[in-house]
């Protein structure tokens, strides 16, 4: 049995990821050893005897005909394009936590070993600058806008959309990225042939038909179930630099993600909500517990995820949104200024903006003089007033 057939055999006769494999490649067998072993049913297969044996006698042949009809080709750890790097990084650092939770199922924490891809193949590319969008697939107005400005940042800085294409934030970040002409995967919870969600599949076909990639590594005309759900979360997680949780309810499924994505070391961000309702709640408490990094600025995200003073996000908003006169106004400036009627109301001598202001008329003949070369205060006589500021609304403080 070559390679590209034990690896085949392998992801077909397993259903989705197994610590037990994972044991006997790392103890040093082969997968074409592992494959004869389980056809076998050799002494020394232990757990993987009990997980093989629905699928036992199973067709690699057909199996790969039937996901090559559906569009679906198998990567696994020996092709040139299996982002091993990636993947080893995000397993290896779960392993040897210790924070990760004893009540974990195993299986969240284990490795792929074979991918099921239609699209593009290279996922060592795709990986390479990648972040995870997740979010409830009962999304509010405010999620869908979010996601759509965070995705369109993303996308300016060329990086691949990773989500579930589930209904919901999913959906958004996905066409997003097709609209912004950047790569998009979607990570499915079902295998080739088994299209979940239905209403999605012209959005799966444009992301196949744009660059990007549908991947899984259940076998082909596996049904979404939800077990499955929360073990193909783990892989937006691993294959990704950060996971954002834009919009979650406190019970929703992307909170496992989350999970994952710091089990993983990578770095966790969720956008704070609405208190007003329950929308935002699953986020605003990963925020709360210090569990994910707040993203307040789209572009946030890009800033976190790139080298120490590559982005200064806070910068670029001094910058943007930069300080009125006003604003920029000391404490006893302000005190003078504050008292100070307007031009067309009359005006009041220095002596009486010392004592409004509870400021000796010395400084406060200072200030008031200061303040006029800047063009704030206008001088009549022995008159003080103020200029007219910013329009009214304009916040002062």
């Amino acid at each position: 049995m070559k390679s590209t057939e034990a690896w085949g055999y392998l992801n077909t006769v397993l259903d989705g990821p197994s610590p037990a494999l994972q044991q006997a490649l790392r103890a040093g067998r082969s997968p074409e050893e592992v494959a004869h072993g389980i056809q076998v049913r050799a002494s020394w297969l232990g757990a993987l005897a009990q997980e093989t044996e629905r699928r036992l006698n199973v067709s690699v042949q057909k199996i790969v005909e039937q996901a090559a009809q559906s569009g679906f080709h198998l990567i696994h750890p020996d092709s040139p394009y299996w982002p091993a790097e990636v993947l080893g990084q995000a397993f290896f650092h779960a392993e040897h936590s210790a924070d990760v939770s004893s009540h974990t199922d195993p299986r969240e924490l284990t490795a792929p070993h074979g991918l099921w891809i239609r699209g593009n193949q290279d996922l060592k590319s795709l990986t390479a600058r990648a972040v995870g969008i997740v979010g409830t697939r009962a999304a509010t107005q405010y999620g869908f806008e979010t996601t759509q400005q965070i995705c369109t940042d993303l996308a300016r800085h060329h990086y691949t959309i990773f989500s579930g294409g589930a209904l919901g934030i999913d959906t958004y970040a996905h066409r997003t990225a097709l609209e912004c002409n950047t790569p998009t995967v979607a990570v499915m919870a079902s295998g080739p042939g088994f299209v979940y969600p239905l209403r999605n599949k012209d959005l799966f076909d444009r992301i196949v038909d744009s660059g990007g990639a549908l991947i899984t590594e259940y076998a082909p005309g596996t049904p979404a179930e939800r077990f499955r759900f929360l073990v193909r979360n783990r892989l937006v997680a691993a294959l990704t630099q950060g996971t954002v949780v834009v919009e979650a309810p406190y019970r929703s499924g992307a909170l496992n993600t989350m999970k994952r994505v710091d089990d993983f070391g990578r770095l966790p961000m969720a956008v704070p909500g609405p208190i007003s309702g329950g929308a935002s709640n699953g986020s605003n408490s990963l925020i709360k517990q210090q569990r994910a990094i707040a993203i307040v600025d789209i572009r946030e995200v890009h800033g976190h995820l790139s080298r120490i003073g590559e982005v200064d996000v806070d910068a670029q908003l001094e910058l943007e949104f930069a300080p009125t006169p006003i604003q920029e106004l000391s404490r006893n400036e302000l005190r003078v200024y504050d008292v100070l009627p307007r031009d067309d109301q009359g005006g009041i001598t220095a002596e009486e903006v010392a004592a409004a202001a509870g400021l000796s008329v010395a400084l406060t003949v200072h200030l008031l003089v200061d303040l006029a070369k800047r063009s704030l205060v206008v001088r009549e006589g022995t008159a003080w007033a103020k200029l007219p500021g910013p329009p009214p609304g304009i916040e002062q403080g």
